[in-house]
């Protein structure tokens, strides 16, 4: 039986959008240029912040995110960003009594806003504040301490099948990818999605798909 489901963040429950605009505005590029280089970096299996290199070979993440900050122009996002179908779900996997939680690659400043968006979860961990980040294995056995200690009756949700489902998968756990977000729609890798236990286009479908898995199961 499945007894604690655990999130991804950005691209799962938090839409990332208006993010990557302000990051195009930020850089003095085009929107749909940005969006158009980013779609290339993800086809290529390349991290996302070569997207920005592309425009400005020298970027470096930690130092313009202090610029942002200094300008009064953070990276944030609010409850306007969660995905419509994000908080109904989590609400009614813990109405089924079921352990849920939110573990992300994400810096700093999310976990304090994640926590202040008061979400029906009973864990919030992010790679800043455990000190480790996906795809590492530990970041997942992070994950399976914090839902109880037995990986395989964990479900793990994202959108991408290289930072989510496989490590995931390889710690053990069952998976789900929801296909939204831009690596969701152009990272395919077969082998990873054929084995998990749901794919799904969205958040509305998980909670039934759950509740019948776990009816079969007991």
């Amino acid at each position: 039986m499945i007894n604690a489901i655990f999130f991804d963040v950005g691209g799962t429950i938090l839409d990332e959008s208006r993010e990557f605009e302000a990051w195009a505005d930020w850089l003095g590029v085009p929107r749909h240029t940005l969006s158009a280089v980013f779609g290339a970096v993800i086809a290529r299996g390349l991290d996302y912040q070569e997207t920005f290199r592309a425009f400005r070979p020298d970027f470096d993440l930690a130092v313009e995110l202090e610029r942002r900050a200094a300008a009064d122009k953070p990276e944030s996002f609010g409850e306007e960003d969660l995905y419509p179908d994000a908080r109904p779900c989590l609400t009614s996997l813990k109405d089924q009594g079921l352990v849920v939680g939110l573990a992300g690659n994400q810096p700093a400043h999310a976990e304090t806003i994640l926590r202040a968006l008061d979400l029906p979860v009973d864990v919030i961990g992010t790679s800043h504040g455990w000190g480790v980040a996906k795809p590492s294995p530990a970041f997942f056995e992070r994950v399976v301490r914090e839902g109880g200690g037995v990986a395989s009756s964990i479900l793990y949700v994202g959108d991408r099948p290289d930072n989510d489902a496989r490590p995931a998968r390889e710690a053990g756990m069952k998976t789900c990818l929801i296909r939204r977000s831009p690596w969701g729609h152009i990272l395919d890798i077969p082998a990873v999605s054929e084995q998990c236990l749901f794919r799904i286009d969205s958040l509305d479908e998980l909670p039934g798909l759950v509740a019948k898995h776990n009816a079969a199961s007991g």
